[in-house]
């Protein structure tokens, strides 16, 4: 594997109680141990509360600058009324990616009947591929890796990979 072939990752946790230090965060430890025997390399990661400013500040620096392939977002995709992570990223996104989310509600309905209360949204903006993950640590990983194969494979086609796309 070269290095066009790594995937350059940032992870955004959303959380007002791990930004304050009320809690310590989990989902970084739970996603980078899950990303172990990928070619997704975590190399940036930002703690922020459930803002719309702070939450699309940290996206578009990173999607902007060119840095990153993938940017993960974990936490505020619920029902509560400071969840508010899809309703900023997804006015960011230069176009809509319906499928994951798609995919990664229906594989986690198998697991859980509250997975239809899933909000996040996936997209890209500019060459960076953006997901909004759910902020437990097992959720976040059990939906990511749903869409891990798919996603590796958008990010390559992203970066200009003239192959065919077959299974």
């Amino acid at each position: 594997m070269g290095p066009e072939d790594i995937v350059s990752t940032a992870l955004l946790v959303v959380s007002d109680r791990a930004s304050s230090g009320v809690r310590a965060d989990k989902c970084e430890a739970a996603i980078r141990q899950s990303l172990h025997g990928t070619p997704i390399r975590l190399t940036d990661v930002k703690v922020v509360p459930d803002d719309i400013g702070d939450i699309r500040a940290a996206i578009t620096g990173w999607a902007d600058s060119g840095m990153f392939d993938l940017i993960l977002t974990s936490g505020g995709t619920g029902l509560s009324p400071r969840d508010v992570t899809p309703e900023a990223t997804e006015p960011l996104l230069d176009r809509a990616i319906p499928g994951i989310p798609e995919a990664m509600r229906a594989m986690s309905l198998k697991i859980t009947p509250r997975a239809a209360l899933a909000r996040g949204v996936a997209g890209i903006r500019k060459r960076t591929m953006i997901i909004n993950l759910p902020g437990s640590p097992k959720a976040a990983v059990e939906n990511f890796s749903f869409v891990l194969d798919a996603v590796i494979h958008g990010v390559a086609k992203m970066k200009g990979d003239p192959s065919d796309c077959g299974t």
